[in-house]
This record gives C-alpha cells, structure tokens and sequence, in this order.
C-alpha cells in the first residue's frame, strides 16, 4: 500500500545561498608588485623627489651665494675697514625692516620656526612659517645680513628652506597622501643640513634627534630619500668636498693622558655652551627693561644700533668675528694661523648681537667657531699638548660648545667628524660630547631650538608677530 505523503521522509532543507561571493585567497606577492605597476604611486615618488631635489638645489645655491656674500664684505672691510660703521648698522636695519614689514616668518634662525611648525596643529599657523615665499626670501636676507658683516649662518634658514619645499607638498592632495606633514617638515630639515654642509649622516641625525625629540622617529622612506638625494644634489653640484677640508689631526697622547683634553673639553663646553643656550633663550623671552622697549618700539632702529655694535667688535678683533667664522676656523684646523684668545669671547658678542636683532641668519655654524675659539684657549692652559695635537682640541672645543648649545650630542660628533673627515677622532668627539651635553642639561633646562620653538608657535598660531 502506498504510504502517504506524511509518511515519506523529509528531504534536507538546502543551503542558505550566500549574499556575497566568498573572499578571495590573498595573492601577498601580487600585492607587493601591484602598488610598482601603479601610475598614482610612481607619481606621488617622482613628487616627493622633485622636492626633495628642488630643496637640495636652493639650499646648494644658496651655500654658494653665502661664499660670494662673505668674500664681498671681506674685500670691502679689508679696503676700508671704518666703512663697517656705517655699511653695519644700514645693513642690520634693512634686513630687520623687510622682514618685519614683507616677508614676516623670516626673522631669526629657522630651525625653531621648524621645530614649531612641525608642533602645530592648524593648517594656518604651519603656513605661515613654512612657505616658498617664505624659503626664497630667507635667502636673500640671510646674504643681505651675511654682506653687513653679521655673525649668522646658513644652516639654519638651510633647515627652514628645506622644510618649507618639502612642506609644500601636502597641498598637492590629487596625487593622493605623499605623508603626513610633520614627517616631510623633518624630511625638509634634514635635507637641507645635508645640502648646507654635505653631512648626509649629520641630515639625519638632525631629523631624528632634533626635528622628532619629543615624538618616535618613524623609519619614513621621505627623510632618507630626501637626505640622500639632498647628498647627491651636493656632490653633483660642489663636488666631493668636506666643509671645513680634511684634517687629519688626531690625539697621539696614549692613555691616560689622551683622556684629558676630552674631559676638558666636554667640561669646559658643557658650561659655556649651555650658559650661552641660556642667555639667549633669556633674551628672547625679555632684554631688560630700557632695551627692550627699544627692542619693541622701535625694532628697526634696535637693529641698527646692534649692526653698529658688530663693527665696533670687528674694529677690534680685525675683521675676525664678521660671518660665520668658517675662514678663521679652517685655517686654524689647517694649521696656517692661530686662534686669538679673544677670538671666543667677541664672536659670542657678535652672534648675541645678530640673536638680539633677529634678523634673518642661522646661529649653528658662527657657534662652530666659538668652540674653535674655546679650543685655542684650552690648548694656551695646556702646553704639554705636542704641537701635532692642537688641531685635534680645536675639533673637540667644537663639537663639546656645539652639543653643550643645542642638547643634541649624537648631531653634533656626527656633523664635527663629517665636517673635518676625521674618524679618528670619533671616540674623543663622542666622549666630549656626552660629557658637554650632561652638564649644559643641569644648567639650561630646555634646548635651545625647543625653548626659542614654543613662542614662535604660540604667536604663529594666534597670529601676532
């Protein structure tokens, strides 16, 4: 007999069809080689070269228009040397009343304009630090002050150009996102050390312990492609040179005795480089009271009287303490002429003066300088130092004064050495360095680029000069 319908057994329910196709296996090797065959990607590379190139290019020319600004204000002192009463004080108040008047966001060093822009937040306050407006006209006012006779450099507006190119790319958003702006800001920094030097290891040192002090440094394809590119764009452009030549000075003292004048040294650079870290961050934040209403009335006229102090000084010093102090040094390391031990004490007039006035002009390499100057007085206290060993204590007087003023040791032995290409004097640099940087914390609290970084992005950011 036939069984029912409800007697047949039940057929299984079917699968629930899935809405969506399952998830393809994950091809990792095509992943990796997609992104290469990509038009957008190869863009957004070929961008972030081009800027990189562009920021290495200006920093590069700008170098060489810092030699002919130098060599000009030398001719013309060493023909008439009582002309730096009046082509000093014209000098100082014109950069100061074009920077002020056109070209704000100029003014002073360039490395705390960076270190603040990288800080900030708002599109607005960054922009008006970092700009090509702002990196072209850097430039010509750094040489303006550089042909008055000013004691200022290139490096750091080299910091701020660089910055400011590199910076620019993040208003190119069609090509997508090239990186964040505060790791193109370091990038641009340093690339534009790297350039203004030809220290490419100092450029990225510079990045990394100065530019992200207090955030991680990301190992980012931009700070080494733009280094690097900034290295080649310089021995492409001024060959395979090293800026303050090849010295080949070392400390054939043996042990114990080679350790002092490294001791010496990072003692003595540690106090002197972090009290004059300290007075010009004291500076900055207020002169006393009758300078300072000079200082803020009347800017312009403060700048002249301190361009006039800078000539009294080079009257004095016969010419020695104008620029950066990059003649005098090289031919003390060079062994053709001697330090005075004045030398360290005039050229810290001399940059205070150019600080004070903020004009436009760097203070990194002028403070080379001083450490040299501080060199030559250790070697005048210690005469059992042989003759072939004085170099090596000038380069150890440079790098201790350098990583005492900026808290930064590992940039500091790092740039010396490559200065100087001497690697032989990496271990006393090293141990100077430390040493400096150890004492200059227990007597200027804050680096100086950070303290001098934290009003300028306070007045970038509420928009006050």
């Amino acid at each position: 007999m036939p069984s029912s319908d409800s007697d047949a057994p039940h057929s299984p329910a079917p699968l629930p069809i899935p809405s969506k196709k399952p998830p393809r296996p994950r091809m990792r090797g095509a992943r990796r080689i997609l992104p290469l065959l990509s038009l957008r990607h190869w863009r957004k590379r070929l961008l972030l070269m081009g800027a990189a190139l562009v920021a290495a290019t200006l920093c590069i020319l700008f170098a060489k228009g810092a030699d002919s600004a130098l060599a000009l204000h030398q001719a013309l002192i060493q023909a008439h040397a009582w002309a730096a009463l009046f082509i000093a004080p014209a000098g100082f108040a014109a950069m100061s009343w074009l920077s002020l008047r056109f070209f704000p966001g100029t003014e002073g060093s360039g490395i705390p304009q960076s270190i603040a822009a990288s800080l900030s937040e708002l599109p607005d306050a960054r922009q008006r630090l970092l700009s090509v407006r702002i990196a072209i006209s850097k430039i010509f006012l750094t040489l303006g002050g550089l042909l008055a006779g000013a004691s200022i450099g290139r490096e750091g507006p080299s910091v701020q150009i660089g910055a400011s190119v590199m910076h620019a790319l993040t208003k190119f958003r069609r090509f997508g996102h090239i990186g964040s702006s505060r790791d193109l800001i370091a990038a641009g920094a340093g690339a534009g050390i790297a350039a203004a030097f030809n220290t490419p290891l100092g450029g990225i040192m510079f990045a990394i312990e100065e530019m992200c002090r207090y955030r991680t440094f990301r190992t980012n394809g931009a700070t080494l492609v733009s280094v690097i590119l900034a290295g080649l764009a310089s021995l492409a452009i001024l060959g395979n040179y090293n800026y303050f030549g090849r010295t080949a000075a070392n400390l054939a003292l043996g042990w114990p005795t080679g350790a002092w004048p490294a001791l010496v040294a990072g003692v003595l650079g540690g106090f002197l480089g972090g009290g004059f870290a300290r007075l010009l961050i004291a500076s900055a934040q207020g002169l006393p009271s009758n300078v300072r209403q000079i200082a803020r009335a009347r800017p312009v006229v403060f700048a002249a009287l301190c361009g006039f102090g800078t000539a009294l000084l080079g009257l004095l010093s016969g010419g020695s303490i104008y620029g950066t102090g990059y003649a005098e040094t090289r031919a003390a390391l060079e062994g053709d002429a001697q330090i005075p031990l004045y030398f360290m004490f005039f050229k810290m007039a001399a940059i205070w003066l150019a600080f004070a006035a903020r004009i436009p002009g760097g203070i990194f390499a002028p403070s080379l300088a001083v450490g040299a100057g501080m060199g030559a007085i250790i070697v005048a206290f210690m005469p059992e130092i042989p003759a072939g060993d004085q170099a090596a204590i000038l380069v150890l007087g440079m790098g201790g004064f350098l990583a005492a003023m900026t808290q930064s040791p590992i940039t500091s032995f790092v740039i010396v050495m490559e200065m100087t290409a001497n690697h032989e004097m990496l271990l006393p640099l090293m141990a100077t360095a430390v040493i400096a940087h150890g004492i200059s914390k227990s007597v200027c609290r804050m680096p100086l680029y950070h303290a001098l970084a934290a009003p300028t992005l306070y007045r970038a950011q509420h928009g006050t000069s």
